[in-house]
């Protein structure tokens, strides 16, 4: 279940609430019972560069191939 971050204005709290994404939109109380709540914004940290991941190097380096990248003849 998703969770979601919220700020108290009232006491400067910061909370998160588990809940289904249907009622993500919905408001929520903070933990000391005030209502003057705002939903954070939060940022998902994706690294890399979106493609399949490089392929290991064996045997030292090489360009590939089956010999390690020599003119395999």
């Amino acid at each position: 279940m998703p969770r979601y971050e919220y700020r108290c204005r009232t006491c400067d709290d910061t909370f998160e609430v588990s809940r289904p994404m249907a009622e993500s939109s919905a408001p929520a109380d903070c933990p000391a019972g005030h209502a003057d709540t705002v939903k954070l914004l939060s940022a998902v940290a994706v690294g890399g560069t979106g493609g399949a991941p490089a392929p290991a190097m064996r045997g030292g380096g090489g360009g590939g191939g089956c010999c390690g990248g020599g003119g395999c003849g």
